[in-house]
């Protein structure tokens, strides 16, 4: 390989309380910078502190961490396979704590980050590797997905909101050959989306999909000022990452450049991955919600406004069970649950047991 240059209501409200009572939560201190009601042009509510240590797996230090093997030979597919409107599956994660460390951006540097809220891995903090998230538990539904999943923590004036019960996780094809999409390498981690955006940044960003909601306020850049106040209304967001893998490295300094989003094949209305990262993985979507409702203009996030949303994927899975997931789903064009079982299509079985395990 070439050597690289180096360069809601009291009800939602109560259980997050209980879910902050029962210790999941350590609030940090750098997290004060409140939400504007109207966004300013230019974030500058969240300043990134200088990273000063390398994780322990990148071997000299320069922020490449090399996928061992390489995946090599591949171009972008252009097939067409069979339309099917559906080729996903969900991993359905629930909160395990909060916390101040990321192992992407901080790696070995504890309390250096904004606060973060942290799904499936429960182990996930400032010294994570990929062997130490593969000896972790998980709060998954598949106990074969100890990938470490965390976004900036949610707060309602000091209180933290923190999303109840398992999250949804989509795992998604970006590109039209749902056929050609294979599953994360081990170790793999990028960061989507970055808090130092601006908001029209944010709302322009290739994976905002629908934005901030709450009731039927849709595509918001700042939290939506008109959010009733009932029991079964929600704050959520949908948030699509890059799919598309250079094949290369595990990560990259900028934890971003190792993957790119799908692009159109021209001349056709195809997604295809771009010819420099000609690799299709599947493409993960947040589907978050948050037990706030009413009136947010005390609500923000520890990275600062409401467009600084952004988050963090580490894959450990299993592999097994992710390439049977997606093998399933995914390439076999199904609309699955955390099982790889689609209702609509019982005749396909599922991909893992009653217990969400490889039978």
């Amino acid at each position: 390989m070439p050597r690289r240059s180096k360069v809601l209501s009291g009800t939602l409200v109560a259980s997050a309380l209980l879910l902050t009572s029962i210790g999941i939560g350590t609030v940090a201190a750098n997290a004060d910078t409140p939400a504007t009601a109207s966004a300013p042009a230019v974030h500058s509510g969240h300043t990134m502190a200088v990273s000063t240590a390398a994780s322990p797996e990148d071997p000299d230090g320069d922020g490449y961490i090399p996928a061992n093997p390489p995946v090599t030979g591949v171009t972008p597919s252009t097939k067409e396979p069979p339309h099917r409107y559906f080729h996903e599956f969900q991993a359905n994660c629930a909160v395990s704590h909060t916390a101040p460390d990321d192992p992407i951006v901080y790696a070995q540097q504890p309390g250096k980050s904004h606060d973060h809220t942290f799904m499936g891995n429960t182990t996930t903090d400032a010294y994570s590797t990929t062997a130490s998230l593969d000896a972790g538990s998980t709060t998954c539904l598949a106990p074969g997905d100890r990938s470490g999943y965390w976004m900036p923590t949610m707060y309602d004036g000091d209180r933290p909101v923190l999303p109840v019960g398992p999250q949804t996780i989509y795992y998604k094809a970006g590109v039209t050959d749902y056929t050609s999409v294979r599953p994360f390498p081990k170790g793999l981690r990028y960061v989507v989306a970055s808090p130092m955006q601006s908001a029209q940044e944010f709302r322009d960003h290739p994976g905002f999909v629908e934005g901030w909601e709450c009731g039927d306020s849709f595509f918001n850049v700042d939290f939506p000022a008109d959010c009733p106040e009932r029991q079964d209304v929600q704050v959520n967001i949908r948030f699509q990452a890059p799919s598309c893998w250079d094949g290369k490295y595990l990560d990259t300094p900028d934890h971003k450049s190792h993957m790119a989003y799908p692009v159109v094949n021209p001349g056709t209305n195809n997604n295809i991955c771009p010819a420099d990262h000609p690799v299709a993985l599947p493409m993960i979507e947040f589907k978050m919600a948050f037990p706030v409702n009413g009136d947010l203009s005390r609500v923000r996030l520890a990275s600062g406004a409401s467009y600084s949303f952004h988050y963090d994927f580490f894959n450990a899975w299993d592999e097994p069970t992710l390439a049977a997931m997606v093998g399933h789903c995914i390439v076999g064009a199904l609309q699955c649950d955390a099982r790889g079982y689609d209702q609509t299509h019982p005749e396909a079985g599922a991909a893992l047991n009653e217990d969400y395990e490889l039978p």
